[in-house]
């Protein structure tokens, strides 16, 4: 069902012209008000970048707490979150109910990293708390005794591009090797100027709450120079090497002024020689998959992620079995 002319005139109103950080810091945090929050299943726990502690935060889920399990006899896959917010708003508290939900959706553990922000800590400081969280979980340096074969990397709009420049950064490095992405509408450009080559910059990037002069303030708060701008760290679409990169799932949502820079990255994906899955959202706003799990575009999101996630739990069933072969043979 397409945005009627109410709702556009809603969503104009709402689409400040002008970015003011501290506002937007003090909207998102109200998102950590969450009343069903100490229902939540959850562990706190940290990994080291260098001498800085690197917040993260583990979902577990209720299947998990129901078959009595703890975390060092794991045996649920692991989805590995990054969240959204420009790289300058939202934390792992502001993303309770998201990671929550998703965690009983997916039945998968989450574990949600609170990578320190911009401008305090401008480019690649976020970034590189966002490897070393990956490094030691892949490493088997945690509590999470997962299979790294079993760890999907995820992350939603400044969290994909998070997840999307850190499987790029794994393959160049050789530390880790991950199997699958989750991009959910990322930003993977760095040009948001009357400019842009991706039409849908201009063409949606007014009056559906994210906004292109958005987008232009967040890449001036992160960046560290004007060359950063052209880092494919920064931005993975400028990199010259895609190949040899994860089984990729992407979601774009049509009204969203980064739906043409992400999907221009899944092609440029399968160009490589990559396994990729593309759907766009119609309909849809940037940031909806904050939304409840009964909002239809969340719930097409997630039927695409467990479908995308079905090869997982094949892999699992099948270790399970001979695990428990093995104990009746002992």
């Amino acid at each position: 069902m397409a945005i009627n002319k109410a709702a556009k005139a809603v969503l104009k109103a709402l689409s400040f012209p002008d970015f003011d950080l501290k506002v937007s810091r003090k909207l998102a945090n109200m998102k950590a008000v969450d009343p069903l929050k100490l229902l939540y299943k959850t562990i706190d726990y940290q990994v080291y970048n260098g001498d800085y502690e690197v917040p993260m935060r583990i979902y577990i889920p209720d299947e998990h707490v129901k078959a009595g399990k703890n975390m060092e006899r794991n045996t649920f896959p692991v989805l590995l979150f990054f969240h959204g917010g420009g790289f300058v708003t939202e934390s792992v508290d502001t993303y309770n109910k998201v990671c929550w939900n998703l965690a009983n959706s997916t039945n998968h553990v989450v574990v949600s990293v609170d990578y320190r922000l911009a401008p305090e800590h401008r480019f690649p400081i976020g970034i590189e708390d966002c490897y070393a969280a990956a490094k030691a979980i892949f490493q088997e340096r945690t509590i999470l005794n997962v299979d790294p074969d079993r760890i999907t990397i995820i992350g939603d709009s400044a969290g994909g591009n998070i997840t999307a420049v850190l499987c790029q950064m794994a393959r160049d490095r050789g530390d880790f090797t991950p199997k699958r992405q989750i991009l959910i509408y990322p930003c993977t450009d760095s040009d948001y100027s009357e400019h842009s080559i991706h039409p849908s910059v201009m063409e949606n990037g007014t009056d559906y709450l994210l906004t292109r002069k958005d987008m232009e303030e967040y890449m001036d708060l992160y960046k560290s120079c004007d060359e950063d701008l052209e880092n494919p760290y920064l931005a993975p679409l400028k990199a010259k090497d895609l190949s040899h990169l994860p089984k990729t799932l992407l979601i774009t949502a049509q009204y969203d002024p980064l739906r043409d820079e992400g999907e221009a990255y899944g092609k440029r994906l399968i160009e490589a020689g990559n396994d990729v899955e593309m759907h766009r959202i119609d309909d849809a706003l940037h940031g909806f998959f904050a939304l409840s799990t009964k909002y239809f575009h969340v719930k097409d999101t997630l039927e695409y992620i467990n479908s995308f996630l079905s090869e997982v739990w094949e892999d699992v069933s099948i270790q399970e079995d001979k695990m428990e072969e093995a104990g009746e043979c002992c």
